[in-house]
């Protein structure tokens, strides 16, 4: 009886608790980024990154993770980029077309090779740049993938919601003010619920990058690392986790559905 107790007591714990993930994407993309990333993870409230395996930069961001694995390391699926100009979307590069099932599942796991190879193990999560998986086809692949893999995927994990607010600028690549602020974050945090929740950021500490979102990953990692954010996640009793040290890690799941 004790025991049932016990147990009870220590489930119900952790579905009252506030378990936080932050999680820096594109680590690997460049210099830049791997700086801010790193110092967001010693300095600030960084626990988890996702690694670009295609770029240079990403055997510098693979071997600060190898030497820190308080940092747990997901891969950031990377299938082209594209930038809002003239009123439209358009490629900044392209990898593989988005509609082709077979080249599309031959790329993912000629990544996840090349993270094996960098890492010496399998990734802790799975997400993609600028999101692309939650469109099929390749939404199905990835939740396959992540399924055999026994690891989360963005917004397919019940276990684990996610928090995309902390960017500061709209679809179309138009700024918002006051979104990444000390304030702004704070507020974001004060709507944490209790389990576990991915917030997503993408802290850099140099512009060297062709990219919309420049400036903005400056701004991320002051914020990040502002001693004001670190006291009221105290405050409000948030644990910061990293994907690697989730209380129910073995019980995550990947469920075909809506995100």
């Amino acid at each position: 009886m004790l025991a049932h107790v016990s147990n009870g007591a220590r489930v119900a714990s952790m579905v009252s608790t506030k378990y936080l993930i932050v999680n820096a994407d594109d680590f690997g993309q460049s210099s830049g980024v791997n700086g801010g990333i790193i110092r967001a993870h010693r300095c600030g409230i960084v626990t988890s990154a996702s690694l670009m395996v295609r770029w240079p930069a990403s055997a510098e961001a693979s071997a600060y993770a190898r030497e820190h694995p308080s940092l747990s390391l997901g891969l950031h699926v990377d299938l082209g980029e594209k930038v809002f100009r003239a009123g439209d979307w358009v490629p900044l590069y392209t990898v593989v077309p988005l509609q082709d099932t077979t080249v599309l599942r031959d790329e993912i796991l000629s990544q996840l090779d090349v993270f094996h190879r960098l890492m010496g193990h399998g990734p802790s999560h799975l997400d993609s740049h600028q999101h692309v998986h939650l469109r099929e086809p390749l939404r199905t692949i990835l939740i396959e993938v992540a399924q055999q893999l026994g690891i989360p995927l963005r917004h397919y994990c019940p276990e684990i919601g996610y928090r995309g607010g902390f960017y500061g600028q709209t679809a179309e690549g138009a700024p918002l003010a006051g979104v990444i602020s000390v304030d702004g974050l704070i507020h974001i945090l004060e709507t944490v619920p209790a389990g576990c929740t991915e917030l997503g950021c993408h802290p850099a500490d140099q512009c060297d990058l062709d990219t919309m979102y420049r400036q903005e990953r400056l701004e991320e990692l002051r914020v990040l690392c502002h001693p004001r954010v670190r006291a009221a996640i105290t405050a409000m009793s948030i644990e910061l986790r990293s994907f690697a040290n989730l209380p129910n890690r073995r019980e995550l799941s990947v469920r075909h559905g809506s995100p």
